[in-house]
């Protein structure tokens, strides 16, 4: 009798401990398996690659930001900075050609990057602060720059700078191939080299890593130099698939892709998560709307269940921090 009380026991801890580690996966299909009952068109190979094609710029910017939550901080001004390095790169196409259009384009998105990198990890400043900051004096350089006005592309059908917002590579759409492949040099970069265990280090216990020898102020700043290359690298995608880009085309990106962080199992506390993860975070993001949308409910309704998903995400990240789904007192 007490030998078969034990195994319930143990059968009950391990629900919980797959409940609470891999939460969003098990929400994931179900989310999938869910709508895919509902609409007969939402499993078709067509609208899966949809999908997956127009969460890649949320996603790349969500990979970076990802490394920087991992390394104990925030970054809020990627909105405001996709927003800026999209109008730079298609505005400076027609002026110095796509290359070097790109080419500066990356220049100044780095260094953004790394004023930003510097007032965090030098000047140690709330990241919080700071970014909120950089994400009013980026999006105001974008107006200055601008002079309030949108900016396109004038031959679209002559240039090949096209090619990475609307081309393809083996019957693959160019965006998915660039998210995938920016995602598993991230994956690589954070789970097999001495940098990303750094970067866990100074996120996870910044007092420890110091006494390691680790320079935090070091690895803070590359961070979110790293945020910034993804940032860039959303917006070169962006850029191309539109060929012109509104002066504000970023607002309101930086609560999507910090969604999609959060879904994804990186903890706000730092020194914990997964690009392999936060890219199933922002796919959860993408079908809602996309499931939501065939199902005939207004566009609206998928922040009420953003809300509720992002919620429950934070919420089995406690638990499984904490190792029990409910506090007793």
């Amino acid at each position: 009798m007490a030998t078969q009380v034990q195994r319930t026991f143990d059968y009950g801890t391990a629900a919980k401990d797959v409940l609470t580690k891999q939460g969003i996966l098990i929400a994931f299909l179900l989310f999938i398996i869910g709508f895919g009952l509902v609409s007969d068109r939402f499993f078709s190979s067509d609208n899966l690659m949809s999908v997956i094609r127009q969460v890649s710029i949320i996603g790349a910017i969500a990979l970076g930001v990802t490394i920087v939550v991992i390394g104990g901080n925030l970054d809020l001004s990627v909105g405001s900075l996709l927003s800026f390095s999209t109008v730079l790169v298609v505005d400076l196409h027609d002026q110095i050609g796509p290359a070097g259009a790109m080419l500066v384009m990356f220049l100044c998105t780095l260094a953004i990057g790394a004023a930003t990198g510097f007032l965090v990890g030098y000047l140690r400043l709330n990241s919080l602060i700071v970014t909120l900051g950089m994400l009013s004096a980026i999006q105001g350089l974008t107006l200055i720059y601008t002079g309030g006005q949108n900016v396109d592309i004038v031959n679209q059908e002559e240039t090949w700078f096209a090619f990475f917002g609307r081309g393809y590579v083996f019957g693959i759409a160019t965006p998915i191939v660039m998210f995938g492949l920016l995602a598993i040099v991230l994956e690589v970069v954070l789970k097999r080299t001495s940098y990303g265990r750094q970067v866990f280090a100074v996120g996870g216990n910044p007092t420890a890593a110091a006494f390691s020898g680790i320079r935090r102020s070091r690895i803070v700043f590359s961070t979110y130099l790293i945020s910034a290359f993804a940032t860039g690298y959303a917006a070169l995608i962006m850029g191309s698939r539109v060929m012109g880009s509104q002066n504000n085309v970023g607002q309101g990106y930086e609560l999507l892709v910090l969604a999609g962080v959060i879904l994804g199992g990186t903890s706000l506390l730092g020194g914990s998560g997964s690009v392999f993860r936060t890219v199933v975070g922002v796919m959860i993001l993408g079908f809602i709307q996309n499931g939501l949308l065939l199902m005939g409910y207004p566009y609206y309704t998928q922040w009420l269940v953003t809300w509720v998903v992002i919620i429950l995400a934070v919420w089995l990240d406690v638990a499984g921090k904490r190792g029990r789904l409910f506090v007793s007192n």
